[in-house]
């Protein structure tokens, strides 16, 4: 079908549609070709998604450290053909010692105090313990190799590199790690050498998840924590526990939609939009139309009013049902003005207002049997916290910034302090990571996910949207540029919006403010060929990446 209003077409026309190769046995995409490749060689080994998805992981932390980790933590959404939808949550938690005003305006975001209890082995552990069929140790050594022996790196990696190592000086412990040898910028086809993070690997391969809670590594993070003033004890990673929770699910356009449950706030998010969205026809009314963009815009700011609202870790707040409820979704729809914006403030009259003077990963995997990980994890920040553990050569996170850190203060410019996230001892802190599925009959269609921070749940919605609702191939709708509206800040951000005036104009008579953005998101992406049944991966343009399959 083609697409009305082809002048305005610019969310979803951004690069020309390219017929991705198609895989019979099994696909891994990620932002990091050594990680790609890792996780599909332990597929050719007969592993399935999730052994592939537990080595990719272990790589990614070598070759991709701002986000890719062992001290951080994350969501994976498990999907078999022959069994329900499973979700591992492995989001850090609150140290026992936390407490709800630990943090004041103008504290560093950066730094031991900002730690939250790192997950990522414990919840990698609990995966392979649950699905997977190769033996933990062949899934870890393929990074302690990536690390002993080094990584090339790309040009994002290298540049990324350069970037955090010119703006950390006062991080010791990092400019030593990543700094280059010889003391200067890194360039595409150097190597880069982690003998520290080796070691601590193969003692996670060796001695399994255990290794990184209760012995040697534990002891050098409880080390770091004394010497940064840090919160976390070694009864802290002890006590930590990964969980298996059940996904949000939805439907749309008759497509069924799994998403992450709280502390996550993606797949809540995500299927209220989707089931607000589904009141409306957008193909009719066309692509990348204002009329199509201002539904969508409206969908994400009632979502993101909600997510303020409601969400938080499960354990400590009781979140209502109705929020992924198709008649609570046809209140929000008839909520919409089609010929205005809604002012964000309207929609939270019961929220006190006061005034004020990423970095994320997302991988996808698929195997043989159609298996299918769709995971996300993340330090928070890029590089997280900025720490090394010494001697250990891996980053933590600072996923504390993820709670609401001021009780109370919810403000236009995008503090939120409304109580469901507030700050309390073994707390999980709300996400937006937004690792998803799309099936049909019982037969995958897409997997999908993102990192970005809050903007995570939207893109995810598109990538969705485009192939659902305009039936854009994988990598059209993956490369196309993105829109982001999260409440507060009142505003829409558009990439490329500069190049497009008259799409601006037209939203901007609607009410929207709208600003230009560099980029949103990176959508390593799988779709699975209804025809045909075979796998065809796109990796986001936007940083880095690869589509590994065979």
């Amino acid at each position: 079908m083609k697409p009305k209003f082809l002048s305005l077409a610019f969310l979803f026309l951004w690069t020309t549609a390219v017929a991705g190769q198609e895989y019979q046995n099994g696909v891994v995409v990620s932002v990091s070709a050594p990680g790609s490749d890792v996780g599909l060689s332990v597929l050719k080994q007969g592993g399935n998604a999730v052994d592939a998805a537990v080595a990719t992981a272990f790589a990614l932390a070598v070759t991709h450290p701002q986000a890719g980790n062992i001290g951080g933590g994350g969501f994976m959404l498990i999907y078999s053909p022959k069994g329900e939808p499973v979700v591992i949550d492995y989001r850090e938690t609150a140290p026992a010692a936390a407490t709800k005003t630990m943090f004041k305006k103008g504290d560093s975001r950066f730094g031991c105090r900002v730690v939250g209890v790192p997950c990522t082995v414990r919840g990698l552990g609990l995966a392979h313990q649950k699905f997977g069929k190769l033996p933990w140790k062949t899934l870890v050594l393929p990074a302690v190799e990536l690390a002993e022996k080094g990584f090339v790196l790309d040009n994002f990696h290298a540049n990324s590199l350069n970037k955090i190592i010119a703006e950390s000086k006062d991080w010791l412990e990092m400019q030593r790690v990543f700094g280059h040898p010889e003391k200067q910028k890194w360039r595409a086809g150097d190597r880069l050498v982690q003998p520290d993070l080796a070691k601590t690997l193969r003692l996670i391969a060796h001695e399994g998840p255990d290794a990184f809670y209760k012995g040697r590594i534990a002891d050098e993070i409880v080390a770091e924590m004394k010497a940064g003033n840090g919160l976390i004890t070694k009864e802290d990673l002890q006590n930590y526990q990964a969980i298996l929770r059940k996904p949000i699910h939805t439907t749309y356009r008759g497509y069924d939609i799994y998403g992450p449950p709280p502390p996550s706030s993606g797949g809540v998010a995500l299927c209220q939009m989707l089931n607000t969205l589904e009141n409306f026809d957008l193909r009719a009314k066309g692509r990348a139309s204002p009329d199509a963009l201002h539904l969508i815009i409206e969908a994400m700011r009632r979502a993101y009013v909600d997510r303020a609202r409601y969400l938080g870790d499960p354990t400590f707040v009781k979140i209502p049902d109705f929020l992924t409820s198709k008649e609570y979704a046809k209140k929000l729809a008839h909520s919409i003005d089609l010929k205005k914006a809604t002012p964000s403030a309207e929609l939270a009259i019961d929220i006190a207002l006061g005034d004020e003077g990423d970095s994320t990963t997302h991988f996808s995997v698929i195997d043989k049997d159609s298996l299918a990980v769709a995971n996300t994890y993340t330090l928070e920040h890029s590089y997280g916290s900025k720490v090394v553990v010494k001697g250990a050569g891996f980053l933590l996170n600072n996923e504390m910034m993820d709670f609401n850190w001021r009780p109370g203060i919810t403000t236009k410019t995008g503090v939120i302090g409304t109580d469901p996230n507030l700050i309390a001892p073994g707390k999980r802190m709300l996400s937006s990571q937004t690792p998803a599925v799309v099936a049909k009959d019982g037969k995958l269609l897409l997997v999908t996910g993102s990192p970005g921070g809050r903007t995570i749940i939207n893109t995810v919605l598109q990538v969705i949207v485009n192939v659902v609702d305009y039936e854009l191939s994988v990598e059209e709708a993956v490369q196309a540029p993105r829109l982001h509206h999260q409440w507060f800040p009142d505003e829409v951000k558009l990439e490329d919006a500069k190049k497009h005036p008259q799409t601006v104009e037209a939203l901007r008579a609607l009410g929207h403010k709208v600003i230009p953005q560099a980029k949103q998101g990176d959508a390593h992406t799988i779709w699975i060929n209804p025809r045909t049944g075979g796998y065809v991966g796109a990796a986001d343009r936007r940083l880095s990446g690869k589509v590994a399959g065979y």
